[in-house]
């Protein structure tokens, strides 16, 4: 068993991997605020709230501006530890960035609220990470360096503990299991948890999806083998392609040297508010409510299928999706089993929906996939397949150096280019991370408070003028026009009757 008497701690994910999951991301601020107070008094380690696919969403579809977000949770929640998710090199993006624009975004994020940093590389290849780590040590932050789990011919518990050791030497604070698939088995999660303990004096961090219906499971036996926290969210954005729920964990863990004492009334609390939202927000249901038992033969994380589903029906090709299951498993394995995560997860399902749809294996390859091949994402869990990268590229093509290092610095030509349209360091970093959609919400948001000021100039000036009252006719001298038309009438009868 792990240490006695060590209770376990909880990260919630509500705030952000669970409606990401669940919802398409698609809760807003106004959602969260009301609520947020209460979920603070709850007693989590920590709540992530901030990063992955909420940056872009929030300014893309919400008309948000991501770091106004984050200012508002963090004048809300000041007691628990705000958390993000950071793609490494990535950032919260679906490319490598220089690193001055990976210094210029810890930065902003760590004075605008948060504290842990969960940094992953979705090939696991730590060059990825090391300058976001630098950068969180740099400004006082808490570096959660992470695996991201899967399973393949070329991985095993032994290489993810060298890996988790190759992440403590370069400073992690902490070591997240990340398994976005939900294919973490529960031996498999004692025996790995177990393993990095005993190399280890670093917290360690299970975060599971409960995709395959393992998660609640595997997290009992991570928390036997050593697991100092875990990932969950409230009952109501709990289960499907989100994490186990946070009330049936703690009850479980009842009695036993583990147990948590949060209040479970006020986590029912805080469940019927979000199953409110979660209503209200049903037309961006993922679709996916219970466990789908296939995620354990085909390996592909539900969002992905989600994709996956979506790219086909533009094609009008939905029959295909077993043939292109099949594909991506094929195309996986040609491209050296990355692990089906952002951006990689898109790289490889693209390319399988195109050698599906055309009937032609690799006829046609997305710049994202020659990029992949070349290096340009960094270096895969396995060699490509010889045949393959040959008939994508050029051997002289491929690099062998991190990717960043053939990144020239852009901070100068992002404050250049972003002209008056920035008006902060914040509007800055969300113009470089995301040119085209930030000037899109930089010019909606700055048209949006002139035409507030306008209306506020217009209410001013009518307040200003001196009041006359009104010159109240005889009923029967009123003009026609004062008449009622016939859809008033009939209004004016419903509300008088019974």
């Amino acid at each position: 068993m792990g240490d006695v008497d060590m209770p376990v701690k909880f990260t919630d994910t509500t705030l952000r991997d669970a409606h990401q999951s669940l919802l398409a991301t698609r809760m807003s601020t106004e959602d969260m605020l009301p609520i947020a107070e209460k979920m603070d008094r709850v007693g989590f380690y920590s709540m992530e709230v901030w990063g992955g696919a909420t940056f872009d969403t929030a300014m893309r579809f919400l008309k948000e501006d991501p770091w106004e977000r984050l200012r508002q949770l963090k004048a809300h929640i000041k007691v628990t530890p705000l958390q993000m998710l950071l793609r490494g090199q990535n950032i919260v993006g679906y490319q490598h960035y220089p690193d001055d624009i990976v210094q210029h975004f810890v930065e902003r994020a760590k004075a605008n609220g948060i504290v842990i940093f969960r940094i992953f590389d979705a090939l696991n290849d730590v060059r990825n990470m090391e300058m976001a780590m630098a950068s969180v040590k740099a400004v006082g932050g808490h570096v959660q360096a992470t695996i991201c789990y899967t399973i393949s011919p070329v991985h095993d518990i032994a290489s993810f503990v060298r890996l988790a050791r190759t992440l403590a030497d370069l400073g992690a604070d902490s070591i997240c299991i990340k398994d976005m698939a939900g294919l973490l088995a529960p031996y498999t999660a004692f025996a790995m948890v177990r393993g990095i303990k005993d190399e280890l004096r670093l917290p360690v961090q299970l975060h599971c999806h409960y995709t395959s219906g393992m998660a609640s499971m595997s997290y009992i036996k991570g928390i036997e083998a050593g697991a100092d926290i875990v990932d969950t969210a409230l009952s109501t954005m709990s289960l499907g392609l989100s994490q186990p729920p946070v009330e049936s964990l703690v009850s479980a863990l009842q009695c036993t040297p583990y147990e948590t004492p949060l209040d479970m009334a006020l986590l029912a609390e805080l469940a019927d508010y979000f199953a409110g939202v979660r209503k209200k927000l049903k037309e961006h249901e993922a679709g996916m409510m219970g466990v789908d038992g296939k995620v354990l033969l085909h390996q592909i994380p539900g969002g992905m299928v989600s994709n996956l589903m979506s790219q086909l029906r533009e094609q009008k090709a939905e029959d295909k999706l077993p043939q292109v299951l099949e594909e991506t498993a094929r195309v996986r394995a040609e491209l050296g089993y990355p692990p089906l995560v952002t951006p990689t997860s898109q790289i490889v399902g693209t390319q399988a929906v195109l050698n599906v749809v055309l009937g032609e294996r690799y006829k046609v390859v997305p710049k994202q996939v020659k990029d992949y091949v070349r290096g340009m994402y960094g270096k895969p869990p396995a060699p490509i397949q010889r045949d393959i990268q040959d008939r994508i590229c050029k051997p002289e093509e491929v690099i062998t150096c991190r990717p960043a290092d053939l990144l020239p610095a852009l901070w100068d030509k992002v404050k250049t280019e972003a002209g008056g349209l920035a008006k902060t360091e914040d509007d800055l970093v969300s113009y470089a991370l995301f040119p085209q959609v930030a000037s899109e919400f930089l010019h909606w948001r700055d048209g949006a408070h002139h035409q507030d000021e306008e209306v506020a100039a217009a209410i001013a000036v009518a307040l200003a003028q001196p009041r006359r009252r009104p010159r109240v006719l005889p009923r029967a001298q009123a003009p026609s026009a004062w008449k009622l038309s016939g859809r008033q009438e009939q209004m004016r009868g419903s509300t008088s009757s019974p």
